[in-house]
């Protein structure tokens, strides 16, 4: 079931964001958001990680590679999936358990990502829920994996 999302620019924060504690989570609820990734992303994010592979950051290296061009970071989609979770679904107080990641194909400076989150299982007792995640470009999938965090419960507030 896929929850309204007002905003599709990534400028303009891809609300709703906040909390849907466990006693409120059904099985297919979906979150997502669009974000268009940039050389500023790419190069701070190889600041931030220190992850300075010149496949990321240098034309002509890139060029020489299987990807015959520049690419983002496989970690930088990645997290655009905890950006999904973090903030909308469940959202704030959520705690990573676990993640899988399968990658599927590269993204690139300029293209726009729609990171996607679906419920597919829920443990009430042990505040589990199992998601299902991927992010696309252009309609075809780069990433897929299976996340299970902690969810909020009104019951610890």
């Amino acid at each position: 079931m896929e929850l309204p999302v007002t905003c599709e620019d990534d400028m303009l924060d891809n609300l709703p964001r906040g909390t849907i504690c466990i006693e409120d989570l059904e099985i297919g609820m979906m979150r997502h958001l669009l974000k268009t990734v940039t050389d500023t992303d790419i190069e701070m994010f190889a600041a931030v990680s220190t992850d300075r592979n010149p496949v990321h950051l240098d034309d002509a290296y890139a060029q020489d590679t299987i990807f015959e061009g520049r690419i983002a970071h496989g970690m930088l989609t990645a997290g655009l999936i905890s950006a999904v979770i973090g903030e909308q679904l469940p959202g704030h107080g959520t705690v990573y358990l676990g993640q899988t990641l399968k990658f599927l194909a590269p993204v690139r400076p300029g293209d726009t990502v729609r990171a996607e989150v679906e419920v597919t299982a829920i443990d009430l007792h042990r505040r589990r829920v199992t998601l299902d995640t991927r992010c696309l470009v252009g309609g075809k999938p780069v990433l897929k994996g299976e996340a299970v965090v902690l969810a909020p419960s009104r019951k610890f507030d």
